[in-house]
């Protein structure tokens, strides 16, 4: 049976959940949910039906799994323990210390309607979790690390952009290299955050701003700048639409352990990616769980879960005997 998944919100992360679609043979798309004039809305997917928010209620029998695609901030704390009144629903929640508060939301609501939802999906939290896990159980005695990048930074970019004087910017997070490498000999530096990324920004100025006070402001902003080594490159508009128009971004997660009776033997565990499109590849993630929220519901599954608690074969399209034969 074909899986009828829901798409709500079709910006960036809308937008890719219904490019992955394409590559889903059990799956289909039902419908777009959106805030907006569903008539000012254009997806790609041709006969599919794009409805308003307030209309969501008359499709709870005909969706399987509503991939919810707004943001972190406001949207989905709000959306996502609703939503799970409704439909089986998946999100990308990816405000690391508020998931257990969101977990808790969701959990409730889901267990009250006989829904299944998983929460914080996508590469982190998500694949970079289940790397940390994994590396974590198998070698308890050890350190982790994360990095990001090199990357858009979209929270970042958009606290330039609204300093006065900017049109347009773009900001990069770069892991350093000299840390990167120091992790990876398994010496376990004790890194600060200045020491393991940089940020680099290319800045698109309105006529007439003062390029040194912009700078300024940008190295000097709390929670965002002040605790990195900044570079601030001012460009033009034609440069910044060919070179600073993607979406790419990537990471490593390691795990730098020892083993033996006198701690003799050193391991380093690394997982690492390099995406072109973020939002491409994070929706990639929200439809493989979606996959498997279709099946741990059909199996009688209710309330929340993460990443942790969904076997990897849940997540593919075959069956036990051919992951057997192909992948193991």
């Amino acid at each position: 049976m074909t899986i009828r998944i829901g798409i709500l919100g079709y910006g960036n992360l809308g937008r890719g959940v219904e490019c992955a679609l394409e590559k889903a043979t059990d799956m289909e798309l039902a419908a777009v949910f959106t805030r907006r004039d569903p008539a000012q809305v254009k997806i790609a997917s041709a006969h599919v039906p794009v409805v308003n928010v307030k209309n969501m209620a008359d499709w709870k029998n005909s969706i399987d799994v509503l991939i919810l695609c707004g943001g972190s901030a406001t949207d989905l704390p709000v959306q996502t323990p609703e939503m799970a009144g409704l439909f089986n629903v998946i999100d990308s929640f990816d405000t690391h210390a508020r998931i257990p508060e969101h977990f808790a939301a969701v959990d409730k609501a889901a267990k009250a309607s006989g829904h299944l939802g998983i929460i914080s999906v996508g590469w982190d939290p998500g694949l970079f979790s289940l790397a940390r896990l994994y590396s974590n159980a198998i070698l308890p005695d050890g350190k982790d690390y994360t990095f990001w990048g090199k990357g858009v930074s979209q929270g970042h970019s958009d606290a330039i952009r609204r300093i006065p004087g900017v049109k347009n910017a773009k900001q990069y997070t770069v892991p350093v290299e000299a840390a990167l490498e120091a992790v990876r000999s398994g010496s376990q530096p004790e890194l600060t955050t200045r020491q393991k990324h940089t940020r680099e920004c290319y800045v698109v100025l309105e006529e007439g701003a003062d390029p040194k006070a912009v700078e300024q402001a940008i190295v000097t902003m709390p929670n965002y700048f002040d605790e990195y080594d900044t570079t601030v490159h001012f460009i033009d508009e034609e440069e910044f639409r060919k070179n600073h128009s993607g979406l790419a971004h990537g990471g490593f997660v390691i795990r730098s352990g020892v083993t033996g009776h006198n701690r003799e033997h050193k391991h380093v565990v690394e997982f690492s990616l390099k995406l072109d499109s973020n939002p491409e590849f994070t929706t990639s993630v929200l439809v493989a769980y979606a996959r498997a929220a279709h099946r741990l519901h059909q199996e009688g599954r209710t309330g929340c879960l993460t990443v942790f608690d969904v076997a990897p074969a849940y997540l593919m399209p075959e069956d036990g005997e051919y992951l057997r034969a192909h992948m193991l």
